[in-house]
């Protein structure tokens, strides 16, 4: 495990002070306010919270990645000195988190406490300012902040896309072998993902990025933490007042751009054998791990088809009261257990994991991993990082594009790399100009 601070010192003790923003503060955009660099954003229909600056990080690799971080951040919500005058989630001192899909990966996984916080949830918008006993700072006018000489956001320009680790023609042969495994019932599902590689002509800002994916998809959750930037349709938990809640996805289809026609397919898809068993299995996976948390569930007896710009998808809302003692666990915690869900590995998990580590022929870095963040009570919503691309570290008009299929027996490998071309989408589109 690797530990940093802002100005390389250990904050002994955080202090957080959130105040309400009235008049025209209140209205500000979300992104409208973040510099270029350490920006951080978990934003829906408008709605959500962005970061700039830095306070503390942490940085950890591994099998324990997740538990390192969730007793760092702990510790550190133990000692803060909170001054809270909104008192509603996202207020009060927050970190935001990205983890890595697989403990052997390359990738770090990181939680990061910006110095400052935009929020803004229905009617009430705030600002946090977090510093150390070692710098306090004094709450800012955000007047005085939107006064600040941001760099402005320029498109990337023209962009290029090369195959990235397996060519499309290879990884068909890939998704056959995974088919063949499960008609041999080694497992009953499995995710395949590839990634393509893209390179603007001009540096990629990641605001530019945020913007057009906020816009073309507003009911998914737009995300930034640390270089992986995307638009998530899939929620793998939200903890909230004793309530926690998981937005399953498995089963798509493409849209075609006619509304009849996209009707008839919604009508297929919610029909679908294939369909409905990799959703049952995902759903199933999910229910199981809430289960020892939770006082009461509710599982949905059949999803409903949610409709995106770019595919529909089966979808269900997997809800659950908390026990007494399931509260003890923090939504980044329950994000680890719930990872890696069936959605984006497969089941029997154990069993997914292993194929995909043997033949899927990358690293997935932090695609299909936890983004999200988490409050001082351990309240906090985690996505799974979908329809998302990873920046490069060295060379800033490069990223890796993501996208993955849920293979089963009735499976087509033409088939899911079509799908798979649709989930890329939403990232080739937001590169472009509109």
């Amino acid at each position: 495990m690797s530990l940093t601070f802002a100005n390389d010192n250990e904050p002994t003790t955080l202090i957080s002070r959130t105040i309400e923003l009235t008049g025209t503060a209140a209205d500000t955009a979300l992104f409208s306010v973040l510099p270029r660099q350490d920006a951080v954003a978990w934003v829906r229909h408008g709605e959500g919270l962005v970061g700039w600056g830095r306070t503390a990080r942490i940085a950890t690799t591994g099998h324990n990645r997740f538990s390192q971080a969730a007793q760092w951040w702990r510790d550190l919500s133990k000692r803060a000195i909170v001054r809270d005058e909104v008192d509603l989630p996202g207020t009060g001192p927050i970190a935001f988190g990205t983890f890595a899909f697989a403990a052997d990966s390359a990738a770090e996984s990181t939680l990061v406490v910006p110095r400052y916080v935009l929020g803004r949830k229905g009617e009430t918008t705030w600002l946090t300012v977090i510093s150390t006993d070692a710098r306090i700072e004094p709450t800012p006018d955000l007047t005085e902040l939107n006064k600040r000489e941001l760099e402005p956001v320029a498109s990337p320009g023209a962009v290029e896309f090369r195959p990235g680790a397996v060519p499309p023609s290879q990884w068909r042969d890939i998704v056959k072998d995974a088919i063949g495994r499960i008609e041999n019932h080694d497992l009953d599902k499995v995710v395949m993902a590839r990634d393509v590689i893209a390179t603007a002509e001009k540096d990629v800002d990641p605001r530019w990025l945020l913007t057009q994916l906020a816009e073309d998809y507003p009911s998914c959750w737009t995300f930034h933490v640390r270089g992986i930037v995307g638009a998530t349709p899939e929620l793998l938990v939200r903890r909230e007042k004793g309530l926690v809640t998981s937005r399953v996805l498995a089963g798509t289809i493409r849209r075609t751009g006619n509304d009849e026609r996209d009707m008839a397919h919604a009508a297929t898809l919610a029909r679908s054998s294939k369909d409905l068993e990799e959703h049952e299995y995902s759903v199933r996976s999910i229910a199981d791990i809430f289960d020892p948390y939770c006082a009461s569930m509710n599982v949905p007896d059949a999803p409903f088809v949610l409709h995106l710009p770019n595919v529909m998808h089966l979808a269900s809302d997997v809800t659950g009261v908390l026990k007494p003692d399931g509260e003890a666990n923090s939504s980044l915690e329950l994000a680890a257990d719930l990872h890696p869900s069936a959605a984006v590995c497969g089941t029997p998990t154990p069993l997914a994991k292993a194929v995909i580590s043997e033949i899927e022929g990358m690293d997935r870095d932090r695609y299909a991993g936890p983004v999200g963040w988490i409050d001082a009570e351990g309240d906090g919503e985690w996505g799974i990082a979908l329809r998302s691309a990873v920046m490069d570290d060295q060379d800033p008009r490069k990223l890796r594009l993501f996208a993955g299929c849920g293979i089963v027996a009735a499976s087509d490998p033409q088939t899911e790399l079509a799908e798979s071309e649709a989930k890329l989408q939403p990232m080739r589109q937001a590169l472009s100009e509109h």
